[in-house]
């Protein structure tokens, strides 16, 4: 039964599908951004209005992930207390890394001092991009505890995450890059825009890879025996 929230506005009900187009719009956005500093066909207002908004896909792509991650923790059995389950801290850690790319964005839209651009824009940008390094490394580990292996190239999760994976350090070298000298300049803008380029390319393969409508992700699905 379809609730009347949901009716009035379905784009914010939670699901796979979802998640991973919020990620691939908010990717293709980040991209676009770092091409047009790449290849100059856009200011550097175009580029901080595009990740601007790319950023708030980002967040939602971020909290639907989230929710959908289940519990926080998980029974360790009789009298051996609770364990943080990977799958969550994946999704929490790097919803914690959106949020702080929605700080850096938005700030680049008015920062006026230098000041303000370290604390501000490039601080969260180093923060968020750490995140979605610590992300990255729980997806691998709940990876693990799922299929009691680190190889398995006939999963679609195993593509998955590695192409997370080199996204996530894209953005870490990105963000080295990025960091603001005395002078209001970046250290590397060739290798920030550059990293940011590439790894908004892996977030929006790995979130490909993921949409539940891929045919491979069908194969997988139809080919698991029925729990009874």
């Amino acid at each position: 039964m379809t609730t009347k929230h949901s009716a009035r506005a379905p784009f914010l009900t939670p699901n796979l599908t979802k998640q991973s187009i919020y990620f691939i719009i908010g990717g293709s956005l980040f991209a676009i951004g770092s091409a047009a500093s790449i290849w100059g066909f856009g200011s550097v207002a175009f580029t901080n209005w595009v990740c601007f908004i790319g950023a708030w896909f980002f967040t939602t792509a971020g909290l639907f992930q989230l929710f959908l991650s289940g519990d926080a923790t998980v029974s360790l059995g009789a009298g051996q207390g609770r364990a943080f389950r990977a799958e969550w801290l994946a999704a929490a850690t790097q919803s914690f890394g959106t949020i702080l790319f929605n700080v850096s964005t938005t700030t680049a839209l008015t920062a006026k001092s230098v000041a303000v651009e370290k604390h501000f824009v490039w601080n969260p940008d180093a923060g968020g991009s750490a995140a979605f390094l610590i992300s990255a490394f729980f997806v691998y580990v709940a990876f693990y505890r799922d299929e009691d292996t680190l190889w398995g190239p006939k999963q679609p999760g195993w593509w998955s995450a590695h192409v997370n994976m080199i996204g996530c350090i894209a953005f870490g070298i990105s963000a080295v890059g990025a960091f603001i000298l005395n002078d209001g300049s970046t250290k590397n803008a060739g290798i920030a825009n550059w990293g940011t380029f590439i790894g908004a390319l892996c977030f929006v393969g790995a979130s490909v890879i993921a949409l539940p409508q891929m045919p491979w992700n069908r194969a997988q699905q139809f080919s698991r025996p029925i729990a009874a």
